[in-house]
């Protein structure tokens, strides 16, 4: 059952949990690094949220090349938190920032890509022939 979570479920909850329950802001800072050509790169609240959708995405693209019913079920868990966070960005003015505009797009592309890549590989395995 664990296979069918959609993992993008997880950046906008976590995002949830830093708006609701922590207080801090996508622009609160967390760390400062030098690096060698002297600039100084700040990581943010919003940058690491972004990092964990980004790693996500990759995990649910290498989940959608799997073929079965778990999968579709996956698939359309994904559409619901699409749908969840599209609402959230829409109506609630805590998640009208960019960063959450960023994680719904990651959602919109596990959705597209999901089922582009579920289709396709389906494809390739019932072929027969040439």
């Amino acid at each position: 059952m664990l296979g069918t979570l959609p993992l993008m479920a997880i950046a906008i909850i976590a995002y949830n949990i830093i708006v609701y329950l922590t207080g801090l802001t996508m622009d609160s800072q967390i760390t400062t690094i030098t690096l060698i050509s002297g600039a100084m790169w700040t990581i943010t609240v919003g940058d690491l949220l972004l990092f964990l959708g980004l790693m996500l995405l990759f995990l649910e693209l290498i989940n959608s090349t799997k073929t079965g019913a778990s999968t579709i079920v996956n698939h359309a868990l994904s559409m619901l938190v699409l749908l969840i966070a599209l609402v959230q960005f829409i109506v609630l003015p805590q998640f009208g920032t960019s960063t959450f505009f960023m994680l719904v797009l990651l959602a919109l592309f596990d959705v597209v890509a999901g089922f582009t890549v579920t289709i396709t590989a389906a494809r390739r395995d019932f072929t027969v022939g040439e």
